[in-house]
């Protein structure tokens, strides 16, 4: 039995229209979350003369994750790595490490990651692909990360946060790093671990006294706990993320 004509357009604009709202679904657009300072941390590992991998961390990674926290639509990244905070857990290796011939802080205090393109991989993990500058030295750079969650912060304000891991490898020779070959290997293992906030109009986003669904909807679609008005006077309350990043250590002293 043939249908008619006026039935066939009729279906074909309906399937139009469920096609156009299915992509208006899935692309929601990205919005700025910016980084979390005190639980965001670059970790570093090198080889040490062949006998162990040394082991950096950085804090007060401070810029900006562009995120809509359901998929990859939009990704992107912008962070800046104070590296006059590298620690190796000694003092003597963080002089070494800090000198003209090592990272050379003095001239250059500041790694930078700019995102070129997100290229998914499913809902959760992405390969991040990016420019890195570092001792005055831009090259292309490609991080493996995972999406860990995003949804409210337990703690008072309750923000809205986003988590990540990513890790990627470098070779320090490519950004002119070259000293003490005989004792520091070349490939450098990254691993970051980032926390941000969501930001509108430029100030922290904090919760409304009367969240919406979206708000309280943790990752696998079960409910979260709406946040109380007033926290109770024993809750403990999570410290706004600050570009402050502190105190910068004492000035390197170079050798010879």
């Amino acid at each position: 039995m043939r249908r008619s004509r006026p039935l066939d357009v009729h279906l074909a604009l309906l399937g139009l229209v469920l096609s156009a709202c299915a992509g208006l679904v899935a692309a929601q657009p990205a919005e700025p979350h910016r980084l979390d300072p005190v639980h965001t941390r670059v970790v570093l590992a090198i080889d040490h003369a062949g006998f162990s991998k040394a082991i950096g961390t950085v804090s007060g990674s401070t810029g900006t994750v562009w995120t809509n926290g359901e998929d990859w639509t939009g990704a992107r990244v912008d962070v800046s790595v104070p590296l006059d905070r590298l620690d190796f857990g000694d003092a003597d290796w963080n002089r070494a490490v800090a000198a003209r011939g090592l990272l050379d802080t003095a001239r250059h205090p500041v790694a930078r990651f700019v995102s070129i393109r997100v290229e998914p991989l499913d809902a959760e993990r992405a390969r991040v692909h990016g420019t890195l500058t570092l001792r005055g030295v831009t090259r292309e750079v490609t991080l493996d990360a995972v999406r860990n969650a995003a949804r409210r912060h337990p703690l008072p304000p309750f923000r809205r946060t986003v988590g990540f891991s990513a890790t990627g490898l470098l070779s320090r020779a490519e950004f002119g790093v070259d000293a003490w070959r005989s004792m520091i290997g070349d490939a450098v293992e990254l691993r970051l671990e980032v926390e941000a906030t969501r930001t509108r109009g430029g100030a922290d986003d904090t919760a409304d006294p009367s969240p919406g669904a979206e708000d309280v909807m943790d990752d696998d679609g079960t409910a979260d706990v709406a946040p109380a008005a007033d926290p109770a006077p024993d809750t403990p309350v999570e410290p706004a993320p600050s570009d402050d990043p502190g105190p910068a250590p004492l000035p390197a002293t170079p050798r010879p």
